[in-house]
């Protein structure tokens, strides 16, 4: 699975949130200004091309819905950041966010905590 470019993602954030829509529906999603209705139609061809959204078709209207979920294109993605710029390592990721003062003690003991609890699950 490629990634997707920002517009892409925008629109995918969109059909994500409204599970179904038409072109119109989300322009009308997208923040001002708002892109002009052409332009839409053409991204969510390419990407009902590129397979990551699918349509129903009404006549000569078509209504676009997600081919893929959130979660398999965040775990897609996640997993190709970290192999690219986290050396694949997870700790390296976390040590970044540490460093950047972006995640906190209490987050940290968190993760920690979630760990230990799948651990103990998968015994």
């Amino acid at each position: 699975m490629e990634k997707l470019t920002n517009k892409e993602e925008e629109i995918m954030r969109v059909l994500w949130k409204l599970k179904q829509a038409f072109v119109k529906e989300i322009v009308a999603e997208l923040p001002d200004p708002k892109p002009h209705y052409n332009t839409i139609s053409t991204v969510v061809r390419n990407m009902e091309e590129k397979g990551f959204i699918k349509y129903k078709a009404f006549g000569k209207s078509h209504q676009y819905y997600p081919a893929i979920s959130k979660e398999e294109y965040k775990k897609t993605f996640m997993n190709k950041t970290i192999q690219h710029y986290f050396e694949d390592s997870y700790k390296n990721l976390v040590s970044f966010f540490a460093k950047e003062e972006k995640i906190s003690v209490n987050e940290l003991k968190e993760i920690i905590s979630i760990i230990e609890k799948n651990q103990k699950n998968q015994s």
